[in-house]
């Protein structure tokens, strides 16, 4: 059986049969040996191999004649994503035959998806069959949550949604994180990082929700990547502003979707009240992620009177995006 057989097997036993997922953890880590003398006992130590994603990401050039964000709003979660890729340049322009295409929902809590603090399964099926009819020869959808994995993505419904539709989902084991590379960056230059799903991995779609956050005031597409890290990533908490730049230089998807059907417009992350959320029947596509989540500040949060977070000017700072977003091309369409 080969490994992704068996990592199906393990995936449909758990969401289907609703047992627990069963992952062994391989450890096992090389350690050089020589008879010569080593004085600084540094040679026989294991090292580590860095790892980097590919220079300059996942990303496809942008039609000339496409809109840098497409905002589709209506009430048809499928019609609501076609339109807004559609007016970026359709999903054809950046998923081909034979691609290899991760998507990264936010599935950080255990909560209903009513919630707001999670992606819409909706969405993420949509996007499934999406890439898939684009020709897709595999999707794998995978997150590190902040609670229990396997509950996370049963609760949410996204693991359901996301296996129902044809896609791998991919839960953490200790055995999945290696070191990665981001030059450049201030807190994750090397860090643990959620490797095992990014194995193959030709095209990357980040989908989050739309949704307030108590530290940095908006976690959206681009706070969305925290979920690859490994390791102790709460300490980030004290310089969130700061890690969130560094997230935009680690990560250059494809395009992001910004998920405003609905919005978690207080006491976020977590929520845990429907008075917290409200319906804004919204879906955003860019390959700009600051810009998406400049437009989710202002019109989904509806916060256009109040100052950008500053994760945003930082990121903006090292040519990571643009989050004046009313200087680009945008393309609104109402949906069935």
């Amino acid at each position: 059986m080969s490994e992704h057989d068996a990592h199906r097997r393990a995936e449909r036993r758990h969401f289907l049969k609703q047992a627990g997922l069963t992952a062994g953890a391989a450890l096992g880590a090389g350690v050089g040996t020589s008879l010569l003398w080593d004085p600084t006992g540094e040679r026989g130590k294991p090292q580590a191999e860095l790892l980097r994603l590919p220079e300059g990401g996942y990303q496809v050039e942008k039609p000339s004649t496409a809109a840098d964000l497409g905002v589709a709003r209506g009430d048809r979660v499928d019609a609501l994503l076609k339109g807004a890729v559609d007016a970026i340049g359709g999903i054809q322009r950046y998923v081909q035959p034979g691609d290899v295409v991760l998507i990264k929902p936010n599935v950080a809590f255990e909560r209903v998806a009513q919630l707001g603090a999670t992606s819409n399964p909706e969405l993420i099926t949509a996007l499934v069959h999406l890439v898939r009819d684009a020709g897709a020869r595999e999707v794998r959808v995978a997150d590190n949550p902040i609670e229990s994995p396997e509950n996370c993505f049963v609760r949410s419904g996204v693991g359901a949604a996301a296996h129902q539709a044809g896609a791998t989902v991919y839960l953490p084991r200790p055995g999945d994180f290696e070191i990665l590379n981001v030059p450049g960056a201030k807190w994750i230059e090397r860090w643990p990082f959620f490797w095992s799903p990014f194995r193959g991995v030709t095209k990357v779609i980040g989908v989050a929700p739309v949704k307030d956050h108590n530290l940095c005031r908006a976690s959206m597409t681009t706070k969305n990547w925290y979920g690859l890290l490994g390791g102790r990533r709460n300490q980030f908490h004290q310089d969130i502003h700061g890690i969130i730049a560094d997230l935009a230089l680690m990560m250059r998807p494809t395009f992001v979707v910004l998920d405003g059907t609905r919005v978690l417009f207080r006491s976020g992350p977590t929520g845990g009240s429907l008075s917290d959320v409200k319906p804004a029947h919204t879906v955003v596509a860019s390959r700009d992620m600051l810009a998406a989540d400049a437009f989710g500040w202002a019109e989904l949060l509806e916060r256009k009177d109040e100052p950008l977070p500053a994760y945003f000017g930082n990121a903006a700072g090292k040519g990571l995006g643009n989050p004046d977003y009313k200087s680009l091309v945008i393309k609104e369409t109402r949906v069935g």
